[in-house]
């Protein structure tokens, strides 16, 4: 007898962000397990089972979501945003590409969601306009000096990057770091947007350029993307600025 494990995102924030396909894995699935606080983003009926764990331990998570299911459970993996960006989707698989060959049994549904980056970039306009990568700054499962030498790759290839997990308690000084090797290969004025808990109440966009961005503008609940060296802002008196890098740069046709 096997079950069925749903991996979901909650979206960013919002209500409204999380997708229809999700909010019906919600509907269908008895057990939820994820990090609290995007557990109480649902609205679970009396007779699901809500099981949190803190927001380090997405392994034992997966583990422990893959065991109810190969009783026969239809359990669901909770993430904020997307599932498969720097989230629990990763560790689901990993769990089962070294887990028990039961496992390999269990109908596994990874539904797409919103991440963070794509939210933020809504709200500014469109800084994702042409190519883009993510980095997060997370040293727990990657040495630094790979995070680092990433930065400078991709400073180099004129992408625009979005930054997750740019820092924490434990990391106060890593996004300042990493401004610090941007600013090496990137113009000054280069647009940097601190994207704060897009589509929750507390939401908070800001945009300053490189040469003076402060690390202290964010937290981990921020997304900070920084632009390519084509990336322009568009002044509209009385509205927000528009963000947005282009989608030719020099040497392609248009």
């Amino acid at each position: 007898m096997t079950g069925t494990l749903y991996v979901i995102g909650t979206g960013p924030g919002g209500p409204l962000q999380m997708t229809p396909e999700a909010s019906d894995a919600v509907s269908k699935s008895t057990d939820f397990l994820g990090y609290g606080p995007y557990l109480d983003r649902l609205s679970l009926r009396p007779d699901q089972n809500r099981i949190a764990s803190d927001n380090r331990e997405e392994l034992d998570r997966a583990q422990a979501a893959l065991v109810r299911a190969a009783a026969g459970g239809t359990v669901c993996v909770v993430s904020g945003g997307d599932p498969g960006v720097f989230a629990m989707a990763a560790a689901v698989c990993e769990a089962i590409d070294n887990g028990p060959q039961e496992w390999r049994a269990i109908d596994l549904v990874i539904l797409p969601g919103v991440t963070a980056m794509l939210a933020v970039a809504a709200r500014i306009g469109a800084p994702l306009g042409h190519d883009f990568c993510a980095i997060s700054l997370s040293d727990n499962l990657k040495p630094w000096d790979v995070i680092t030498r990433r930065l400078e790759l991709v400073a180099e290839a004129g992408l625009v990057i979005a930054l997750y997990n740019p820092i924490s308690k434990a990391r106060p000084w890593q996004l300042g770091a990493a401004f610090d090797i941007l600013r090496a290969h990137l113009p000054a004025e280069t647009p940097v947007i601190f994207g704060r808990a897009a589509g929750r109440p507390d939401e908070r966009m800001l945009v300053m350029p490189l040469g003076e961005a402060d690390a202290g503008k964010a937290d981990m609940a921020t997304c900070v993307i920084i632009g390519s060296p084509q990336t322009r802002i568009v002044e509209r008196p009385g509205k927000a600025d528009l963000v947005y890098t282009p989608r030719f740069i020099s040497g392609e046709k248009r």
